[in-house]
């Protein structure tokens, strides 16, 4: 490894209102300059604040064209859809859906324990031969996702591989890292990344310096090319996700729930939802 990956772009995450009045904090949003191709959307969820009221979620709404990941921390998303699927997510689960040709999905959160309910949705793109292949899920228990562990790092692999370890969710055409990586103080951790993938790192417990540079949480971190990272933790602990994957290079067109190549497959998709015709058996 001689090709550090060093930090071109710091980002502070935004608020940001979905479904039906939910406050996110969002990081990356699909636009059609594609800066973190694969990688569409970003966002973190948090309702911890009782005087929030009653907690507000994501009612049936579409997609067409991407894939979208939920992750658990804290509580549960209780979800269902129009294939007949529903089920709940809750700590450390991760449901990956495929949206492909078109689904209408519901998601509606519930506190747990601790009265917290605290995760993130990822959103990855779907190269254009598969954006209008058959929905999909990889719905995986927290039992199910391994975990790295050595010399003060701690890993929970979704999807990749570590050191032999490798995680459940595959076949994704973007093959993504999708990890939840923990370094107690006083760790330097060298890994390796695919080159001319986008690489990026949500940092959003405690601090590190990342590829030379000190990082606070909570902070959208993207990354140069080359093949490894480095981060390194002095006093304290650091939390963060850690992302990449191959980009696809092709133009798209977002549209709130829908990421499409071409404007005129942005309009079929719009006639379909009106003439009733957009879920297909």
């Amino acid at each position: 490894m001689s090709n550090l990956r060093t930090v071109t772009q710091l980002i502070e995450p935004q608020t940001a209102i979905e479904g039906a009045g939910v406050r996110l904090l969002r990081s990356i949003a699909p636009r059609v300059s594609n800066l973190f191709d694969p990688f569409l959307l970003f966002d973190h969820f948090a309702f911890n604040d009782p005087l929030e009221g009653p907690i507000r979620g994501f009612p049936m709404h579409p997609h067409r064209g991407i894939e979208t990941v939920t992750y658990m921390l804290e509580g549960a998303t209780a979800h269902r859809d129009s294939l007949g699927n529903a089920g709940l997510i809750g700590p450390g689960d991760v449901q990956w859906m495929s949206a492909g040709r078109g689904i209408l999905h519901e998601e509606m959160p519930r506190r747990g324990e601790s009265g917290s309910i605290y995760g993130f949705q990822l959103w990855v793109n779907l190269p254009s031969h598969l954006k209008m292949s058959a929905p999909r899920y990889q719905e995986v228990t927290a039992s199910t996702i391994p975990a790295y562990e050595k010399n003060g790092v701690r890993i929970r692999v979704v999807a990749g591989t570590v050191d032999g370890v490798t995680g459940p969710v595959t076949d994704i055409a973007a093959s993504p890292l999708y990890m939840d990586v923990e370094l107690t103080p006083g760790i330097e951790w060298h890994f390796p990344i695919p080159e001319r993938h986008t690489l990026i790192t949500y940092v959003f417990e405690g601090e590190g310096v990342f590829s030379g540079e000190t990082i606070a949480a909570i902070k959208m971190v993207k990354y140069n090319d080359g093949d490894h990272i480095t981060v390194k933790t002095e006093n304290r602990p650091v939390r963060f996700m850690l992302m990449a994957g191959a980009p696809f290079k092709e133009p798209i067109v977002p549209y709130g729930p829908f990421v499409m190549n071409t404007i005129e497959e942005i309009q079929q998709t719009l006639k379909e939802l009106r003439n009733g015709t957009f879920i297909k058996e």
